[in-house]
């Protein structure tokens, strides 16, 4: 028997696999987990000159993986702009704006992660960050990404004008007299974006690094890079062979309305075949099929329930998604849709339903993120169809987006269906959690604590759950980080289980998060993160 070359002793290992689910100690070969058993079993196995991590009877868990991240381009927003999450108010982003634009001469002052549950177009526009940055173009993009705002100097710059026309899924904001206010919707923000000065790759790849560095200090080995395209591929694929990836990085690549299905296929077969990489690959298309309710682009079967009433259509088609849905289909895409509203998860189901009965049943777990709002009737589907459920627990409590603006909006009968993620495992559904950072934070400990509690952190006060009855377990999900996880990636071979031959990924935490207080779980520190077993962090 070959000999470790690394052995983790003194722990309490939860391996998540059904063959051995508890041990002590575990010996690492090259990357890959040779065994498990007691410390006196590891120790007999390990080489004389192996490494020994003792984890002082701490709990070791699989490597977690966010299977719903951005992280190429939040990595580079939050390294390289203003920081906006913190604002709450018109003076802290005016505050916050102005500081940073101290700090550089570039020509464009840039602002990410504004919350769309307070700000929008009735109190953000152009004239307020005319009052930060009054002698350069300016964008600030909401932490959804579905939401954007340029001062005066920003619309000159990008041509934006009153006779301007909306792109295809995207809108300007106009004032009374026409004029653009500077507020951009969904397909408008990559309008302007697009006549911005372009970002280098080495930009890009310095993000990269300090986002998996932040990744790994909270206990994430693998993720799912949720929009990529082109630019994002070239990036992860120079990074990777220049061994800069640290993060198994999977990716999801966009698809347009306004493409042909041939001609998205072909991009994407490009991308497939040029990502296969051992950190790197692209395995799924994505689709956006509405926005968000914060700017009223959630598309709902029944109109909004609020005075000003309306809907939102789907950003595709029908017979596009039916179409598109059973060509990627049967080029063994996994499919992966952004769906706020029940309409957009009813098309996305009835998409995945129409390739299903074209193509036949294979093991694709097409997933549906977000899932904010669906009629009951659409719960049993996903397992019916094989669909799973890619949720975002964080946002599953009392806090503005929600009490404010989503169920003032849908009205209370169809808010007793807002993320309703009990309902949906109590059907069968299979269900990876993450986390859609930059848009929240991508600490998995504080997103199982909500996910657990259905409320905010204690220290934010006492907050009254948000609809107790859709609370899960912890460990369903601990399992919505691992083992579905791993299945969301298409890396149940390698990953997502401490079973033997499985990659040494895995996590050693400063409390057992199965047993402590629920509301202490966000509070979790990682000590340790191992990635193919080698240590890509360690809090000492």
């Amino acid at each position: 028997m070959r000999l470790a070359d690394t052995i983790v002793i003194n722990a309490r290992i939860v391996t998540m696999d059904g063959a051995i689910p508890f041990a002590q100690a575990l010996a690492v070969r090259d990357g890959r987990v040779l065994a498990l058993g007691s410390d006196a079993e590891i120790r007999s196995v390990a080489d004389r000159d192996a490494r020994v991590i003792d984890a002082g009877g701490r709990l070791v868990l699989p490597g977690f993986q966010d299977t719903h991240i951005h992280l190429q381009d939040s990595g580079q927003d939050y390294s390289q702009n203003a920081d906006l999450s913190a604002a709450r108010t018109q003076d802290d982003i005016v505050q916050k704006l102005s500081a940073f634009a101290t700090t550089h001469d570039r020509a464009w002052v840039n602002g990410t992660g504004w919350y769309s549950g307070i700000f929008h177009a009735e109190n953000l526009d152009r004239h307020l960050l005319d009052r930060a940055v009054p002698d350069r173009p300016c964008l600030i993009v909401a932490s959804d990404g579905h939401n954007a705002c340029l001062n005066s100097l920003g619309c000159s710059a990008v041509g934006l004008t009153g006779a301007t026309q909306d792109p295809q899924n995207g809108h300007f904001v106009r004032d009374a007299a026409g004029e653009p206010t500077g507020m951009l919707y969904e397909n408008a923000v990559m309008w302007a974006e697009a006549r911005m000065p372009a970002i280098s790759d080495s930009d890009f790849a310095e993000g990269v690094k300090w986002a998996q560095a932040l990744a790994h200090r909270n206990g994430i080995t693998g993720v799912i890079d949720a929009r990529v395209d082109e630019r994002h591929v070239r990036v992860y694929r120079a990074m990777e062979a220049a061994g800069g990836l640290t993060l198994r990085v999977a990716a999801t690549a966009l698809v347009n309305a306004f493409d042909t299905t041939e001609g998205a296929l072909e991009r994407l077969n490009g991308f497939r075949a040029a990502a296969r990489g051992d950190r790197f690959k692209m395995h799924s298309a994505k689709f956006f099929l509405d926005g968000v309710v914060e700017n009223r682009t959630a598309a709902m079967i029944a109109p909004y329930s609020d005075a000003e009433g309306g809907n939102a259509p789907l950003m595709f088609t029908p017979e596009q998604i039916k179409e598109m849905f059973t060509a990627f289909d049967a080029a063994r895409f996994q499919i992966h849709v952004h769906a706020i509203g029940d309409m957009a998860v009813r098309a996305a189901l009835d998409g995945c339903e129409a390739a299903r009965c074209a193509n036949g049943d294979w093991p694709s777990l097409h997933q549906i993120a977000h899932i904010q709002f669906i009629d009951p009737a659409d719960i049993p589907r996903f397992r019916a169809l094989g669909v799973m459920a890619n949720i975002q627990p964080l946002w599953a409590r009392n806090e503005p987006s929600v009490t404010d603006i989503a169920v003032p909006m849908v009205g209370n009968e169809r808010s007793r269906w807002i993320y309703a993620f009990r309902s949906l495992l109590d059907a069968g559904a299979s269900m990876a959690l993450s986390s859609d950072w930059g848009v929240s934070t991508l600490n998995p400990f504080q997103i199982i604590e909500t996910a657990v509690t259905r409320q905010p952190p204690i220290a934010e006060g006492a907050v009254a759950p948000f609809l107790p009855d859709e609370r899960i377990t912890r460990a369903e999900a601990v399992a919505g980080y691992t083992t579905g996880a791993a299945a969301a990636a298409w890396r149940t071979a390698d990953t997502g289980t401490l079973g033997v031959g499985k990659c040494a990924d895995l996590i050693i935490l400063d409390r057992d998060i199965f047993s402590c207080d629920a509301y202490e779980i966000g509070d979790t520190a990682v000590l340790t993160t191992m990635v193919g077993g080698e240590v890509v962090f360690d809090a000492t």
